[in-house]
């Protein structure tokens, strides 16, 4: 995955969220391991969140961050598994206007390598909303790991070639001024 060192580093403002039933600040591995992760490739980790397994809860979150100008991406961790409190999917979905099912394919390809099939069981989607990037981790830090180490570290850097999000974000909301 190439990086063109010829073109600049653009920082991308990003806000993290952790579904947690029952993890608070101090407990919050997968939270602080993106935030590092964020930070260290040169990006602002501009909000971080805990809230309970509960999709008003995690739409309510995810619609103030998506009016918010100052943020870019949105990164959740937790609730994309498939017991009955899992319901950060569903919370995504009623906020999404476009999905980038790419996202999930490729994390799931990803996550089969190390866990096998019981990659099966994840739910983690990406897209799109008010000119918004979203995605939907699940919640342990191997899976935070993979995703932003293998996918999202590179998406979301504008140097990456062939193509990336970032050279994306200014024609997010195109249909919005053609209406």
């Amino acid at each position: 995955m190439p990086i063109d060192e010829s073109l600049p580093f653009i920082p991308v403002n990003i806000a993290v969220l952790t579904v947690s039933d029952t993890r608070d600040m101090a407990s919050d591995r997968s939270g602080q391991t993106l935030q590092e992760r964020i930070e260290g490739a040169g990006h602002r980790c501009v909000a971080r969140e805990i809230v309970r397994d509960e999709a008003d809860a995690i739409e309510a979150v995810l619609r103030r961050w998506i009016a918010d100008p100052t943020i870019d991406c949105g990164i959740t961790t937790g609730g994309t598994g498939i017991t009955g409190r899992d319901v950060t999917p569903e919370a995504f979905k009623r906020v999404l206007e476009k999905e980038i099912e790419g996202f999930g394919e490729l994390f799931r390809m990803l996550s089969y390598r190390k866990i096998g099939t019981s990659t099966m069981q994840s739910r983690a989607l990406g897209g799109v909303a008010n000119g918004t990037y979203l995605f939907a981790l699940p919640g342990s830090t191997g899976a935070c790991k993979d995703a932003w180490d293998d996918i999202l570290l590179f998406q979301l850097d504008a140097r990456h070639r062939p193509c990336n999000l970032v050279e994306l974000m200014p024609r997010l909301k195109e249909h919005m001024r053609a209406a």
